[in-house]
């Protein structure tokens, strides 16, 4: 393999293992809705428009994945997202519509991934840290491509080096995807929400956005830090990257999901994979074997890169005896 291979090869690597984390955690999609300058700057956000449910085109075939757990009186289905989606991607399928027509309760991972006035505040308190900016953690190099990736988010120099690094390793992340036209808008949590509100179903969250925060700002700064370096050498290939990932996502297959959002995560950054996937899939399964304890027809929908792997929520709950069956 050429020197220039080896380097494509490696770029890519990391763009997965960023790019799992934007499938792997629903703040992401707030992120992107929120103009990245609210952040830098202590502006009160705009209120976000309600929105309305739309029309998702078909996907060939049949779809994403979609995995239900039974039992006497409870049936659960377990449907992988992604938040952050181009508007014409097909990923609308008649099983998923019948799932979530049928379900008395809808489950995200958190309950208002729209809020902005909750997130803002929270992105004030725990993203920003004047007295220990980006500039004293990086070398002159790796500023140099901050800045140039900052530039492309819409954020200058002086606006993003206030950013703690889990919070610029985010928003540099999802910023080059907005640019090839992928919209936190029609991601599926927020088309799904939706159809929710209209139907009058109770919506609920397996956290809160607070703790999703704290997921990431609570990472060591070594951590942090190692997840903004990946984001930035792959910042180049993130959309060639989603686009497969999306594009697995969406024709089922959870395979090739698996090995380039949710092994090389795993690989390249585990403290990354442990915090965003392992220790919230433990958690979550804990709360999916309390609803199935109880009665009725919940759709619980959840970033894609949850629902793949060896450590995904469906192993979990078959180590503990829970049959998880493909749909």
């Amino acid at each position: 393999m050429t020197v220039s291979a080896c380097l494509k090869t490696r770029a890519a690597c990391l763009a997965r293992t960023a790019l799992g984390a934007v499938l792997g955690l629903g703040l992401a999609g707030a992120v992107v809705f929120q103009p990245a300058q609210a952040f830098a700057q202590a502006v009160e956000p705009a209120p976000a428009p309600v929105a309305a449910p739309r029309a998702v085109p078909q996907a060939d075939g049949a779809g994403p994945g979609l995995w239900v757990i039974r039992d006497a009186d409870s049936t659960l289905y377990l449907f992988g997202t992604v938040h952050v989606l181009r508007p014409t991607t097909a990923w609308g399928s008649a099983k998923v519509d019948a799932a979530f027509a049928s379900a008395d309760h809808i489950w995200f991972e958190i309950s208002n991934p729209d809020d902005q006035a909750a997130l803002v505040p929270l992105i004030q308190q725990h993203g920003l840290s004047p007295a220990r900016p980006l500039s004293s953690l990086l070398t002159a190099e790796e500023m140099i491509a901050l800045n140039a990736a900052a530039s492309g988010a819409g954020l200058t120099a002086a606006q993003i080096d206030p950013f703690r690094p889990w919070l610029a390793g985010l928003t540099l992340s999802v910023a080059p995807l907005v640019k090839a036209g992928y919209d936190p808008q029609s991601g599926v949590e927020l088309i799904l929400k939706a159809r929710a509100d209209a139907a009058g179903k109770p919506v609920h969250g397996f956290e809160t956005i607070d703790k999703q925060i704290g997921i990431l700002a609570g990472m060591s700064e070594a951590d942090q830090l190692s997840f903004l370096r990946s984001t930035l050498e792959a910042y180049g290939d993130a959309t060639v990257e989603l686009d497969e990932m999306v594009g697995a996502w969406a024709t089922g297959d959870v395979a090739t999901l698996e090995r380039v959002a949710v092994d090389e995560m795993r690989d390249e950054a585990p403290a990354v994979y442990q915090a965003l996937l392992v220790q919230r899939n433990t958690d979550w399964a804990g709360q999916i074997q309390t609803l199935l304890a109880g009665s009725g027809t919940a759709f619980i929908a959840v970033g894609a890169a949850h629902l793949a792997g060896d450590d995904s929520v469906q192993e979990i709950l078959a180590d503990r005896g829970v049959a998880v069956t493909r749909e």
